[in-house]
């Protein structure tokens, strides 16, 4: 499976990204400079966190009107898989590729911390390995990660699950205290159910043997295995 890892000025993950897909997943991957338009020779791109162009205007307001960002429906549509970390989640937003926003932290502070996710959608081509309702320690870092949605789209991502993980405690129940953002119903992760392609946004990605290969493993593992027809878990 081809990968591919975009980069914005600004980008700071993308070496991470790279590291795990070609060190942790052994899988092919290359840097995409985001000016690149010909995107027909990957099957998954990365969108990594970072501050893109400084953040000017907004989180990921530029980059989302970049060449790279601007080729992504058509590289959806064929089929592609698209994943967006911490900013590259704010630029999908910004593209109106995914419903909602991403605005400031409902503390005002930049919260750099673990947290843990409880999967709510195990059938998405980034969560095949997982299991429904297990509980997922994760890193974040980001101060604008408050996702906020009308109402009627809030109903839409439930009813269509498309909400894939929501923070809980570590026990796994939903409680605002587990929340670090304030996102609305818990929710911080989705997938946009379209005709072929799944962008979806991550937090910080561990990369770690010791502390992290689980999560690389299980997200980059089923994007693998549903490219292969592997629908199955493991």
């Amino acid at each position: 499976m081809n990968f591919g890892v975009v980069v914005f000025p600004g980008t700071w993950s993308d070496c991470d990204f790279h590291y795990v897909i070609s060190e942790v997943l052994r899988q092919p991957v290359r840097y995409v400079w985001h000016r690149d338009r010909q995107l027909d020779d990957f099957d998954c791109l990365i969108l990594p966190g970072g501050f893109s162009y400084g953040d000017y205007l907004r989180a990921g307001a530029v980059a989302g009107r970049s060449p790279v960002v601007e080729a992504l429906p058509e590289f959806l549509a064929k089929g592609g898989l698209v994943l967006g970390s911490c900013n590259g989640f704010q630029i999908l937003c910004e593209a109106k590729l995914l419903p909602g926003a991403l605005m400031r932290n409902e503390c005002l502070q930049y919260r750099c911390q673990s947290t843990h996710l409880r999967v709510e959608n195990a059938e998405t081509p980034f969560t095949r390995l997982m299991r429904p309702s297990q509980i997922l320690k994760m890193p974040i870092s980001h101060g604008e990660g408050k996702f906020h949605a009308d109402p009627e789209t809030l109903r839409r991502l439930r009813d269509q699950k498309q909400i894939v993980f929501r923070y809980c405690a570590e026990d796994g129940r939903v409680v605002k205290d587990a929340n670090p953002n304030g996102s609305l119903a818990g929710a911080r992760q989705r997938e946009r159910h379209g005709r072929h392609g799944r962008p979806l946004d991550l937090p910080l990605a561990p990369r770690q043997p010791r502390r992290g290969r689980l999560i690389p493993q299980a997200v980059g593992g089923s994007s693998v295995r549903w490219r292969r027809g592997e629908r199955g878990r493991a």
